[in-house]
């Protein structure tokens, strides 16, 4: 039965084997051939760049994305040497104003010093005035002694008791220059 269905189909005109069929199958190779040439071809050739573009653009968003990713890193290195630049200057200047410091303080012994060494050369100088100073009085005591001595004549107590005399006046004070 399905044969003769096939059959009955092939007479009614749906598909005959006449020369219709074979030039309606001619026109559907041409128009085949022509699309492909004209349509098929074109549209081929634009997919294709198309997805070349696309490839391209995500090749370059992936490069993008790594020269990116490269930029955040080195960012993140130049902070962090920033940071460390940043703590050697503060070092830096923490060690030059320490160092200041020490400078001041070392000028300051070394003044100190100056003025002790001034005072006791002032010191030195009042006493060696001092003592020129007892050195004229000594003289002149010396010279008021002789004076006496001269006036009267002196035996040898006599002349004893008035070194011991002058000794108390004048103390026992060593001579020193």
């Amino acid at each position: 039965m399905s044969i003769d269905i096939v059959n009955s189909s092939l007479r009614l005109g749906l598909v005959s084997p006449d020369w219709t069929f074979v030039f309606q199958l001619i026109n559907t190779l041409i128009l085949y051939l022509i699309l492909r040439k004209f349509l098929f071809g074109p549209v081929t050739a634009f997919m294709e760049k198309r997805e070349n573009e696309i490839k391209n653009q995500i090749q370059a968003a992936k490069n993008l994305d790594l020269e990116a990713q490269q930029l955040k890193a080195d960012y993140e290195a130049k902070l962090i040497h920033a940071d460390d630049e940043g703590k050697d200057i503060v070092k830096k200047y923490t060690q030059r104003a320490e160092n200041r410091a020490f400078e001041i303080v070392k000028a300051a012994e070394t003044e100190v010093d100056t003025m002790k060494l001034n005072a006791h050369r002032e010191l030195e100088r009042e006493r060696v005035k001092a003592v020129n100073e007892l050195k004229g009085q000594i003289s002149e005591l010396t010279i008021l002694a002789a004076s006496k001595v001269v006036e009267k004549d002196l035996n040898e107590a006599d002349h004893k008791e008035l070194i011991n005399k002058f000794i108390s006046e004048v103390g026992e004070t060593q001579w020193q220059n």
